[in-house]
């Protein structure tokens, strides 16, 4: 059954604190879950695993499904991102037209530019050392300009332009279009204001992510890093957060359902995305995004009326989607070490798939002392000096 109940109440009712809204052990998982595969996907173009020791045993399908899904697990941090952001605004604010741009936009640098900052400057010394894997080699691309695309949010953009950077540049492409989206996102809240008028301009959005895709012809790099399909899925996000604000779904069943619903969307989309593509084209994208969307909108009614769902055996994963940021910007680096150790070592491909564990673990790891020395200290003095108080109408 459904109850129109303002999520803020609900909120305060049931003395749900903001950052609650993030630690939600469902939506940790399923960002743990794509930073896992992401991992996979770097780890898998440079040490394949069709000749290893899982080939004869495992399944095609299922080691596909393991390292080629990395582009797929972004579209859904995306929808996880318009979700989560949305939710805390409303949580902070209590309505998307009350939203506070400046200290909006202060709270997106406060958690993006330490990290980024830093890995653009690691990055140009590298690229000044010659560093193999890191110079930038491409005729038509520089170091100037590759720094001034990545701070610009555009390296997407760049990229399609020129052609690919360096890997430890590429994974960059992601965060031009998420934070090109949230610098319009509080002056399109301010600026529309009502949700009836808000809500169809994001769903317009979030269903022209086929459209959007497959307008994109004769360029393969700019067809996958577009800024329209990116800001399709997030629009997703945001609108499963204008949901859960607006409505509470409480019935168990159908909360399962919808789980199941989301959990079955992903499932084959990850597992069998080459038979959807042969009936769905590029609408396979849209129903990952939409079945995103229902698993957040489950985990969310799910922790709020009752314990939330957890599955035994993946707190390490639900760490590592707490850390997933962290761990996007810098996992290049252990990849890009353990494979040159792999090459080193002569050794044939037959136990190929034990170079993936170390890589995970110290790309993990190193999340962690990311998150632990530079991000968390960065945001929390920037949100001490920069931001204002909560609103008391909020949830403190």
């Amino acid at each position: 059954m459904l109850k129109l109940e303002p999520a803020v109440l609900q909120a305060t009712h049931l003395n749900v604190p903001p950052q609650a809204l993030s630690r939600n052990p469902g939506i940790d998982l399923l960002r743990g879950l794509s930073i896992f595969l992401v991992v996979m996907l770097h780890i898998g173009l440079r040490i394949p695993l069709k000749h290893g020791v899982l080939a004869p045993v495992v399944p095609k399908r299922i080691l596909d499904a393991l390292i080629y899904n990395g582009y797929e697990a972004v579209f859904i941090f995306f929808v996880i991102s318009g979700f989560l952001i949305t939710s805390n605004a409303l949580t902070r604010w209590g309505s998307l037209a009350a939203i506070h741009a400046r200290e909006f936009y202060t709270r997106r640098a406060a958690r993006i530019l330490p990290c980024l900052l830093i890995l653009v400057t690691i990055l140009a010394l590298l690229h000044f050392t010659g560093a193999k894997d890191y110079a930038i080699h491409r005729p038509n691309q520089s170091l100037p300009r590759a720094v001034f695309a990545a701070l610009g949010l555009h390296l997407n953009w760049y990229e399609g332009y020129t052609g690919y950077l360096p890997a430890n540049w590429d994974v960059l492409w992601s965060l031009s279009i998420e934070e090109v989206f949230y610098l319009a996102f509080p002056l399109l809240c301010l600026s529309l204001r009502k949700n009836w008028i808000l809500a169809p301009s994001l769903g317009l959005l979030a269903l022209s992510l086929p459209i959007s895709r497959a307008a994109i012809v004769g360029n393969e790099v700019w067809q996958e890093k577009a800024y329209l399909p990116g800001m399709a899925a997030i629009a997703t996000g945001v609108l499963a957060a204008m949901i859960v604000e607006r409505f509470r779904l409480r019935n168990p069943r159908a909360l399962l359902s919808l789980a199941a619903v989301g959990t079955s969307g992903i499932i084959a989309v990850l597992f069998f995305e080459d038979n959807l593509w042969n009936h769905l084209g590029n609408g396979t994208m849209l129903v990952l995004t939409c079945s995103t969307a229902c698993l957040l909108l489950a985990f969310h009614w799910q922790s709020i009326n009752d314990k939330p769902w957890t599955i035994p055996g993946t707190s390490w994963l639900r760490a590592c989607g707490r850390l997933s940021y962290e761990i996007y910007l810098s996992h290049m680096f252990v990849v890009l070490t353990v494979v040159s150790i792999y090459k080193r070592s002569g050794k044939g491909p037959w136990w190929e798939i034990l170079w993936y564990i170390p890589a995970v673990i110290f790309s993990c790891m190193l999340g962690w002392l990311v998150a632990r020395y530079i991000s968390i200290p960065a945001e929390r003095i920037a949100r001490r000096y920069l931001t204002s108080p909560a609103p008391s109408s909020t949830v403190k």
